[in-house]
């Protein structure tokens, strides 16, 4: 792609972002980390992601075992009324085999949705709506990429979901099933340079056995229209469950609708030991439109500005001599004589 057309996009895609906070000219993927973005896909937008993947884990202390296998994570996504609404359904299905190392015969097939969630969030603060003096300098490359103090300043918003989960599910701990709440905290920062940090701060499954605390810290780089990669590490804590995993991978616009992504997750500790790839894909179905603002260059006032206009063409050659006459007389028929 050559520069120009290069810098061209970039703008557009700034403008877009700068101008209306959610919706933007390509498509706004959560993929390929964990987190979430603070921003929603925009209004009347519906976009889909998914993202097959082949896991192994091993644990070797005690209770040894290893498991190997496959499965998907999916989410939907929608702008649903307002900007910074966004309604989303998002789980992830796995299916894979548990042999117990200590016995060769021993061994599990499982399958299950290790998590079904059904949630909404909302932008309850963003600091590039409206920002004027932040938009993209056409004639300077170093004003767009220098430090901003006040990007240091996040946007923010709120998530609330309910989760699903069925019994005997081999992925949760004995006894859960049902409902239960999901509340959620995500901030992003975009630096100059495509630079783009966003932070989640999570509550799952609360009131359960299995209640736990997650961060996920994502930092993604884009270093052309195209591609974009990223590094993220991801802290669970609950008595079920602890561990500290980590994720590096890139993505790549296919089309202005189209993102295909892949990434690599591990952790360092053997309590289990986890190895993950997955391959991803997102699509959305842009339907959105943006607001109608009234500045006197609609159709209508063009229409009656254009008709204004015909009323006050050039006349025809004998007018003025007609507009003489009649003046004439009017004067003629206002002189008084006084002698």
């Amino acid at each position: 792609m050559n520069p120009i057309k290069s810098t061209l996009i970039i703008t557009l895609c700034l403008i877009s972002i700068y101008g209306f906070g959610q919706y933007t000219d390509v498509i706004n993927s959560n993929r390929p980390g964990a987190s979430r973005s603070a921003f929603s896909v925009g209004t009347n937008v519906a976009q889909f992601e998914v993202g097959p993947y082949l896991v192994n884990e091993k644990r070797t202390p005690v209770t040894a075992y290893e498991v190997s296998g496959f499965g998907v994570d999916f989410a939907a996504r929608y702008g649903l009324l307002f900007e910074e609404l966004e309604l989303n359904i998002e789980g992830t299905f796995q299916s894979d085999t548990k042999k117990y190392l200590s016995s060769l015969l021993a061994e599990d097939d499982r399958s299950n949705f290790k998590s079904i969630t059904l949630g909404a969030k909302y932008l309850v603060y963003d600091p590039y709506k409206n920002a004027e003096e932040d938009k993209p300098n056409l004639y300077s490359w170093k004003a767009n990429h220098s430090f901003k103090w006040k990007s240091l300043i996040p946007a923010v918003s709120v998530y609330l979901g309910a989760n699903y989960d069925t019994k005997n599910n081999p992925y949760t701990a004995p006894g859960i099933e049902g409902f239960s709440p999901k509340v959620m905290i995500a901030t992003q920062n975009n630096f100059a340079g495509g630079w783009v940090m966003v932070l989640n701060l999570i509550k799952d499954r609360i009131g359960s056995d299995q209640s736990d605390f997650q961060y996920i810290l994502t930092l993604t780089h884009s270093f052309n229209p195209k591609w974009v990669i990223f590094g993220e590490t991801q802290g669970i804590k609950s008595d079920f469950y602890a561990d500290n995993l980590f994720r590096f991978g890139g993505a790549y616009l296919w089309s202005k609708n189209f993102q295909l992504d892949t990434a690599l997750t591990f952790n360092t500790k053997d309590t289990p030991s986890v190895f993950g790839v997955n391959f991803g894909a997102s699509y959305r179905l842009d339907f959105h439109k943006d607001k109608e603002v009234d500045n006197g260059n609609s159709a209508e006032d063009e229409k009656g500005r254009r008709s204004r206009r015909g009323k006050t063409k050039k006349r025809k050659k004998g007018d003025d001599n007609i507009d003489d006459l009649n003046k004439k007389q009017k004067r003629k028929d206002t002189d008084f004589d006084f002698n």
